[in-house]
């Protein structure tokens, strides 16, 4: 660094959670039509990989013909792909009810952990498992 550039902390700004889908424009319709996501792009002929986003949550979607997961690891342990925050109590209720009136199935209902959040998951058509989670008050 030069004696005229300030010594400034890197920051990060945003994060894309990458997701992997065997059918992929299954993937898309669910994120768009039922979560409220908008498409950013598909790339590929025939398509292999997108982006979709709401807000500041940006989901990168891969499309893979093997599964990633070894045999049940995923359902067994109930592995978590992706964690999405709300700001507020009154917001991640709001999702959840949006959600449900989309006709979205939960892996998880609505309900208050023990230290505190308030969460809910869904299950994407690749078993992918999406937490929501925001603060109890």
């Amino acid at each position: 660094m030069s004696a005229t550039t300030p010594n400034l902390r890197p920051v990060l700004t945003s994060i894309a959670a990458h997701l992997y889908a065997r059918d992929l424009e299954a993937c898309l319709s669910f994120f768009t039509a039922k979560l409220g996501f908008a498409t950013d792009f598909v790339y590929g002929e025939p398509p292999f990989y997108a982006q979709v986003s709401r807000d500041h949550a940006h989901l990168a979607l891969r499309s893979m013909d093997e599964p990633v997961f070894a045999r049940d690891i995923r359902e067994k342990e109930e592995l978590l792909s992706v964690s999405i925050t709300v700001a507020s109590a009154a917001a991640i209720q709001s999702l959840f009810e949006e959600f449900k009136a989309t006709g979205v199935a939960f892996h998880q209902p609505l309900k208050t952990e023990r230290w505190g959040a308030v969460t809910f998951i869904v299950r994407d058509p690749d078993g992918n498992l999406i937490l929501f989670a925001g603060p109890a008050e």
